[in-house]
C-alpha cells in the first residue's frame, strides 16, 4: 500500500553538512544495535536513507537550533524551563487560533508548551487523540502541517518549545496499515499481532496484565473482515505495533523525523515499557524496548538533535533509571514525574509526608542524567500506584489506604474538601483511579459552592502548596492550562453522549476566558492563583535552581513538614510545606559545610523558602 503524501513543502535537497559527521560519529552503534535486533541489511539500509532524506528536508532555521542546542545541550535543564499543557482545541478551537493566543502564554513566561494529541484521528472514538490514523499528517480539526508549522515558529520566537505525544505502541484500527492488514495483505498483518484462533493469544493472556479490565477487558479483540485476533492491550480500536518487523520501526521512525521538521521540539513517548512483546513475559520493560529507544535517541541526534524525549513510564523508581541509559549511552532525556504526582495528592490528604519523602529520596538516589518533569496535573487520571513495600513499613495498610485516597477525593470521607470523579473503579480488586482539576480536587469548588471565603482562603492554600512543593523538586514544573486561573470541574461533560462514558472528561473542559480576564484584577481568585504561579517562577529563578544543583530532603522532625534543601556553589535554599490544616512547627539540624541547625513556625498550609 502506498505511503499517504505529507502534506509539507521539502525546503532543501541535501543532508544538512554536519549529518555527515554526526552520522560516521553513531554509526557503527546504530548499526551494531540494529543488526542484534533485525539481522536485516537491506532495513537497516532504508533506516539510513531515511535519515538522509530527512535531514535534507530540514528547514534552515530548525538546523540552526540543532546547532545552537549542541552547543548548550541541557537547555531544557535550567531553573527558567516552566511548562504547561493543554489541548488545542479547549484552549483555543485551532492551531491558528492558538497562535493568535501566545501572548497568554508568554505572559506566563513559558519555555514548554505540552499539547495533546493532534494526529489524524478516527472519530468519534480515539482515546483522547492516542488513537493514531496518521502519524505524518495533523487532524483537519485543527488545522494542518503548515499550521503546525507556522506555530512552532512563533513558539520559537517566543522562546516556547512544542512538545507533541508520539504514540509509539499501537495505531489506530483505521490506520492504513491496519486497513491493508484486514484487507487481508500478509505483509500488513505481519505490522500488527494477528493469529487465526486463541491459541496465541490464550497464552499471551496467562502472563499479560490486562491495562483496562473493566472498560476493556482482554489483550486482543476479534476481527471479523480478516478473520483473525489481533492484540489490542489498550482498546478494540488500538491495535499494538510489532517491532518484531523493521518495517515498522523504520516507519514510525521516519514519522518523528517529520515531525521533528515541522518544528516539534520534544516527543512524550507514550506507554513506551509496553512496546515490544515476548513470550511468556509480562510484555512490559523488556531489553528490547531500551534498544529501540537508544535507537531513536541516535536518529534523533544524527537528524535533528535539536530535540528531546520525554518518556511516560509509569512504573516504580527502580524502573525509571533504565530509560535515562547511561551517560554514554543515553535514552530519553527526561520522564513524566508520575510518582511524585500520586505521593503529594497522598500528602495532602493525610497530613503525612513520609511517603512522599521516601519517594523523593527514591528519585534524587537516581544518577544525574536522570531529569523529570514534575506536575499535578494532566490530561489523564491519578492512578493510586504508591510504594506498597514503604506503605507496610510505615504501618499502613495498602488496599485500605488506596481506598481513603480514592473516596477522599471524590468527596465521599468525612471532612474532605475535594469534589472529584472515580475512574476505571474495580470492585473485585478495589482498585480505582481519581479524576478533578487541581482546583476542585484541592477544595476551592466545594468553597464556592458553599459561599465559605474562610475555606476557599484555605483552599488556595492548599493549591499553591502543592504547586510550590512540586516545582521546589529536582527537574522542572509543568502546569495544566487552567490551574493558573483556579479552573474547576467541568461537569457538562454528562451531557454530551461521546462524553459521558470516560469520567477524564471531569478535567478536559473547555478554556474558561472569561475567568482568564480576571487574573489581573486583585482579590479576585483568578488573581491569587496567577500571582502563586509567577511567585513560582520567580523562586525558580534563584541560582540553586541549576542543572547541577545538589537536592535532598532535610528531617523536619515533623512528619507534617516535607524539608528539602537545594545547594548551587556556597549558597544553601531550604523549602519548607506544611501539609497539615494546623500550624506546625520544624526543627531542621546543622551539618558542617552545609547549614547551622534552625527553627520554623509554618502556618497551615504553608510553604516558605529560607535562605542559608
Amino acid at each position: 500500500m502506498p505511503k499517504a503524501a505529507r502534506k509539507t513543502a521539502v525546503p532543501e535537497s541535501v543532508p544538512a553538512p554536519a549529518f555527515a559527521e554526526r552520522l560516521a560519529q553513531r554509526r557503527d552503534e546504530l548499526e551494531w544495535l540494529f543488526m542484534e535486533l533485525y539481522d536485516d541489511r537491506a532495513a537497516f539500509q532504508r533506516l539510513l536513507d531515511t535519515m538522509s532524506e530527512s535531514s535534507a528536508a530540514r528547514p534552515e532555521d530548525l538546523r540552526d537550533l540543532d546547532e545552537a542546542r549542541e552547543k548548550d545541550p541541557e537547555w531544557y535543564k535550567r531553573g527558567d524551563m516552566f511548562g504547561m499543557t493543554m489541548y488545542t482545541d479547549l484552549f483555543a478551537g485551532s492551531l491558528n487560533k492558538l497562535a493568535d493566543n501566545i501572548p497568554y502564554l508568554k505572559e506566563q513566561k513559558l519555555t514548554y508548551l505540552h499539547l495533546m494529541p493532534l494526529l489524524q484521528m478516527p472519530h468519534p472514538y480515539n482515546d483522547g487523540g492516542y488513537a493514531v490514523e496518521d502519524f505524518d499528517n495533523v487532524d483537519p480539526m485543527f488545522g494542518t502541517n503548515e499550521d503546525l508549522a507556522a506555530l512552532t515558529r512563533k513558539l520559537r520566537a517566543a522562546g516556547i518549545s512544542l512538545c507533541l505525544d508520539f504514540v509509539m505502541n499501537h495505531t489506530a484500527s483505521s490506520h492504513r496499515w491496519a486497513k491493508a492488514a484486514e484487507a487481508g495483505d500478509p505483509e500488513y498483518q505481519d505490522y500488527y499481532f494477528c493469529y487465526d484462533d486463541r491459541t496465541v493469544p490464550d497464552e499471551y493472556d496467562a502472563h499479560v496484565p490486562q491495562v483496562f479490565p473493566n472498560t476493556a477487558p482482554g489483550n486482543f479483540t476479534w476481527n471479523e473482515k480478516m478473520g483473525k485476533w489481533v492484540m489490542t492491550q489498550f482498546y478494540p480500536f488500538q491495535w499494538d505495533l510489532n517491532y518484531r518487523n523493521p518495517k515498522v520501526l523504520v516507519g514510525m521512525l521516519s514519522s518523528v523525523m517529520h515531525l521533528a521538521n515541522l518544528g516539534v521540539e520534544v516527543f512524550r513517548l507514550d506507554a513506551v515499557p509496553y512496546i515490544w512483546k515476548e513470550f511468556g513475559t509480562n510484555c512490559r520493560n523488556l531489553p528490547q524496548v531500551h534498544t529501540i529507544v537508544r535507537m531513536l535517541r541516535i536518529v534523533l541526534e544524527c537528524v535533528c538533535p535539536a530535540v528531546v524525549l520525554k518518556g511516560e513510564v509509569v512504573m516504580a523508581p527502580k524502573e525509571l533509571a533504565a530509560y535515562f541509559g547511561t551517560p554514554d549511552k543515553p535514552e530519553c532525556h527526561m520522564l513524566y514525574n508520575v510518582s511524585i504526582m500520586v505521593n503529594l495528592w497522598s500528602a495532602l490528604a493525610n497530613g503525612d509526608t513520609r511517603l512522599l519523602k521516601a519517594q523523593i529520596d527514591a528519585l534524587d538516589a537516581l544518577p544525574d542524567n536522570c531529569w523529570f518533569v514534575n506536575y499535578l496535573r494532566c490530561h489523564d487520571d491519578i492512578g493510586w500506584g504508591l510504594d506498597e513495600d514503604e506503605e507496610r513499613r510505615l504501618g499502613i495498610d495498602p488496599l485500605k489506604h488506596k481506598k481513603f485516597l480514592y473516596h477522599f477525593y471524590e468527596g465521599a470521607v468525612p471532612g474532605s474538601w475535594a469534589m472529584g470523579e472515580l475512574y476505571n473503579y474495580d470492585e473485585a480488586s478495589g482498585d480505582a483511579r481519581s479524576c478533578g482539576t487541581t482546583a476542585s480536587l484541592t477544595g476551592v469548588e466545594r468553597a464556592i459552592i458553599t459561599h465559605d471565603r474562610p475555606a476557599l482562603d484555605t483552599a488556595v492554600d492548599r493549591d499553591l502548596l502543592l504547586h510550590r512543593a512540586m516545582s521546589f523538586l529536582r527537574g522542572f514544573p509543568m502546569l495544566s492550562c487552567g490551574d493558573e486561573i483556579a479552573q474547576l470541574n467541568g461537569w457538562d461533560y454528562k451531557e454530551d453522549p461521546s462524553r459521558i462514558d470516560d469520567s477524564r472528561n471531569l478535567h478536559r473542559s473547555r478554556f474558561d476566558w472569561d475567568k482568564a480576564a480576571l487574573r489581573h484584577t486583585p482579590g479576585t481568585l483568578q488573581n491569587r492563583l496567577w500571582e502563586g504561579m509567577e511567585s513560582l517562577r520567580e523562586m525558580r529563578d534563584d541560582p540553586c535552581f541549576a542543572p547541577d544543583a545538589w537536592v535532598t530532603t532535610w528531617d523536619a522532625h515533623n512528619d507534617a513538614v516535607l524539608a528539602v534543601l537545594r545547594k548551587q556553589g556556597d549558597r544553601v535554599i531550604v523549602g519548607l510545606f506544611n501539609f497539615s490544616g494546623v500550624a506546625q512547627s520544624a526543627r531542621l539540624d546543622g551539618s558542617e559545610g552545609v547549614m547551622s541547625a534552625f527553627d520554623a513556625e509554618l502556618a497551615p498550609y504553608e510553604a516558605r523558602v529560607i535562605v542559608r
